[in-house]
Parts: structure tokens; C-alpha cells; sequence
């Protein structure tokens, strides 16, 4: 009896232990950060200037007074090239009305990658082969750190007419999303 006392004492303190080493040694998740595709929805959006492909120094303050969609992509990006025709067929459809796609090629190679692929690619647009028809400009690391850094390609940045930043969207756009916030700009 005395030892089957002893034995049950101990597995209790050991059980009482094992309680006590997990509740100092939990760790608490830390409060969640915002959203990455939220952070700088609101604010101004930052001006920068890079080269386009032209080598002239492009900025966006340039585009104020239109609504810019600043689209950070890349040639070997799979996603990037599949929304092209997307932005295509945007260009064409706003650009009237005072919008514009600037694509950021983000490229580490640059302007010897961007350029090549600018003249000979051609992506279907309601079935008809088309080129880019939007700016294209040589991106830089020190521009996606002004937009609070990119998690990923495609990465969006919708621009008002007054450069505040309305909407981020990491990776594709959705037609219907980016078309009905296109509009509530115009």
C-alpha cells in the first residue's frame, strides 16, 4: 500500500510538473498584424521615378489626376503574364476616362530582360494576338519598399485621382473586383 502510494504521489507530481513546464513554456501568439494587402490602403501613395523602357525618368506624380493601377510583375512570373491580357483590355476599356496601368517590371536582370519581351510578346485579348499597351517601367527594390515591400508577383497597387491608395492586391486580380473599383474612381 505504502508503494502504491509513493507511486501515485510521484506520477502526481510529475503530472503537476509537466502543467506548470507548459504553461511557462506556451507561447502566446503575438497580436495579428494587418493584413499585408491592407497596410497602406488610405495613405498617400509614394512618388517615385525609375526609368521606363525608352530610358526616360518616369514618376508618379506624373499620373496625378488620373487613376493609376501600379501593377509590380515580372517576365518569369507564370501569374504575371497569365493577367496581362487583363490589364490590356482595362487599358483600353479606362484609358479614356483618365486611367492608366503602369507596369513595374521588377526584373532583376532590368531593362536586358524587360525590354526584349516587351517587343515580342503578345498575349490574346478577346482572341486577338496583343502587345503590352500600358506604360512599362524599370522597377526597383528601393520602389517596392516605398509601396511597403512585396510579398509576391503580381502585386497591385490602385491609385485615385488624388494619389491615396484605395486598394493592394497581392497576386491576380479578379475581373469583377478591380473593374468595379475602377469605376467607383471615375
Amino acid at each position: 500500500m505504502k508503494k502504491t502510494l509513493t507511486v501515485l504521489a510521484t506520477v502526481a507530481a510529475l503530472l503537476v510538473a509537466v502543467v506548470l513546464a507548459d504553461r511557462a513554456t506556451r507561447r502566446h501568439p503575438a497580436p495579428r498584424a494587418a493584413a499585408p494587402d491592407s497596410i497602406s490602403v488610405g495613405l498617400p501613395a509614394p512618388d517615385f521615378t525609375v526609368k521606363n523602357l525608352q530610358d526616360q525618368n518616369v514618376s508618379l506624380s506624373q499620373y496625378k489626376g488620373k487613376v493609376v493601377l501600379v501593377n509590380f510583375w515580372a517576365t518569369w512570373c507564370a501569374p504575371c503574364r497569365e493577367e496581362i491580357p487583363l490589364l490590356i483590355a482595362l487599358q483600353d476599356k479606362y484609358g479614356p476616362q483618365g486611367f492608366t496601368v503602369l507596369g513595374v517590371a521588377m526584373d532583376d536582370e532590368g531593362q536586358q530582360a524587360v525590354a526584349p519581351y516587351f517587343e515580342k510578346e503578345r498575349f490574346s485579348v478577346a482572341g486577338t494576338p496583343r502587345p503590352m499597351n500600358y506604360p512599362i517601367l524599370i522597377g526597383t527594390d528601393a520602389v517596392a519598399e516605398k509601396f511597403g515591400g512585396l510579398i509576391g508577383f503580381p502585386t497591385s497597387v490602385l491609385v485615385s485621382r488624388d494619389g491615396v491608395q484605395i486598394k493592394r492586391i497581392t497576386g491576380q486580380l479578379s475581373e469583377e473586383d478591380i473593374d468595379q473599383a475602377i469605376k467607383s474612381l471615375l
